[in-house]
């Protein structure tokens, strides 16, 4: 792999199966990319965007699952408590 920098990326060279590159074209038509460099910083922020989603998913799971009944059903009374006003006074 080569590497190179231009400003703040990196230039680098890569050699991709056959499907990888039919992946890519059509990614490109989808992205309507001007390269394939574009789509693949594309593709990759999407895996990035996807892991944190799914990192942030976990953590709201784990700590849904060790809260007790009472802390839920007291959470439950705030929230019905507030929403209702949540807005009021609120400039658009």
């Amino acid at each position: 792999m080569t590497v190179a920098t231009t400003g703040r990326k990196a230039k680098r060279s890569f050699t991709l199966a056959p499907e990888s590159l039919a992946f890519l074209r059509e990614a490109r038509r989808r992205f309507k990319a001007r390269s394939d460099s574009e789509t693949l910083d594309r593709l990759i922020q999407e895996a990035i965007v996807a892991r944190k989603r799914q990192e942030v998913d976990a953590a709201v799971k784990a700590y849904y699952d060790s809260v007790s009944d009472a802390e839920l059903s007291e959470q439950r009374d705030w929230a019905r408590g507030t929403s209702a006003g949540m807005w009021t006074g609120l400039q658009e």
